[in-house]
């Protein structure tokens, strides 16, 4: 009488030669790095349409207004011409501000990547976030990031660092566009297709553009 053959046992594949799945990165790479993109082309548009350093500073186009409207009317027509020169400035001043502070400059860009990190750039479909055995929904990651946002801006020197260069830098820019005469301006030579804001472009159009990932 022949044996009956011996049963199959069922090998198991789970050692080491499987591979465990990857797990989603914790942000959205295309969506950060197209963001990134278009910060900088708007930034270098912007910077091209800038007027040369050498009118802003011309110290013989200066003079005392005479009334405090003229004044006025010599800030309002500087403000259109060298509005991108006025924004670099600012800009200038307030970075200037923020590296003299090395520890506020620290707590703000700390608040920037957590935006970056848990909200903004974070992929739609990772895993939620859990803390202390706990899982948070997007609407509690945003309650509280802004209010770790609150805390940090009015809380800390960060919000009255960030609110003093600006004012000095107005101030600066006030007084330079009330003493500046200008005549010698070709003001009508503007191009009419440059944005006032065009340092600040780039948030509509990259938040439009770079998919479900980004939640503004």
């Amino acid at each position: 009488m022949a044996s009956a053959p011996p049963p199959i046992l069922p090998v198991s594949s789970a050692g080491g030669g499987g591979s465990a799945p990857s797990s989603a990165p914790p942000i959205s790479v295309p969506a950060l790095r197209l963001f990134l993109s278009r910060l900088s082309d708007s930034a270098r548009r912007s910077l091209a349409h800038r007027r040369p350093w050498y009118e802003l500073f011309d110290r013989s186009a200066f003079a005392r207004p005479d009334s405090l409207s003229d004044a006025a009317s010599r800030l309002r027509k500087n403000l259109a011409y060298f509005r991108v020169n006025y924004l670099a400035l600012l800009a200038a001043a307030l970075a200037l501000s923020l590296l003299s502070h090395p520890f506020s400059l620290l707590l703000l860009v700390a608040l920037l990547a957590a935006w970056a990190f848990l909200y903004l750039f974070r992929p739609s479909d990772t895993s939620p976030l859990v803390l202390f055995r706990r899982t948070f929904s997007d609407r509690e990651i945003l309650a509280g990031l802004v209010l770790l946002t609150l805390l940090v801006v009015f809380l800390t020197s960060v919000g009255s660092l960030i609110v003093s260069a600006l004012m000095v830098g107005a101030a600066v820019v006030c007084v330079h566009g009330a003493f500046r005469v200008p005549e010698d301006l070709f003001l009508d030579d503007q191009d009419p297709g440059v944005p006032a804001s065009g340092f600040l472009s780039f948030l509509g159009g990259a938040a439009a553009s770079s998919g479900p990932a980004v939640r503004i």
